[in-house]
């Protein structure tokens, strides 16, 4: 999706050339193919080819990833999530407070 939005629309040949080791053009093709089948991708015509352009922004994009593993591996519970972090110690008891604080004054 990077090359999408930094280069805007592309063929598959043009996508597979971004790459510093080429992968295989039917697998790029796969992965550009699950993308629009995902609604991330959208595509036009020209002649028997396809340029394919996002339709979503890169900030959207990445909310429905961290929202789809929290449904998935989480049971939706971003309360579990949280805790995980914590647990996991990627995120603090003291960060977690300041975070509590900010929200509870209104501040971002």
């Amino acid at each position: 999706m990077e090359f999408f939005w930094n280069k805007g629309p592309m063929f598959i040949r043009e996508l597979q050339a971004c790459y510093e080791q080429q992968p295989n053009f039917s697998t790029i093709s796969t992965q550009v193919h699950t993308l629009q089948v995902d609604g991330f991708l959208d595509r036009e015509a020209f002649g028997s080819n396809y340029r394919y352009f996002p339709i979503v922004s890169a900030s959207d994009y990445c909310n429905s990833g961290i929202h789809g593993l929290i449904d998935r591996y989480l049971d939706s519970s971003y309360s579990n999530a949280v805790m995980g972090f914590v647990k996991n110690e990627k995120l603090s008891v003291d960060e977690l407070k300041r975070i509590i604080e900010k929200i509870e004054n209104g501040n971002d």
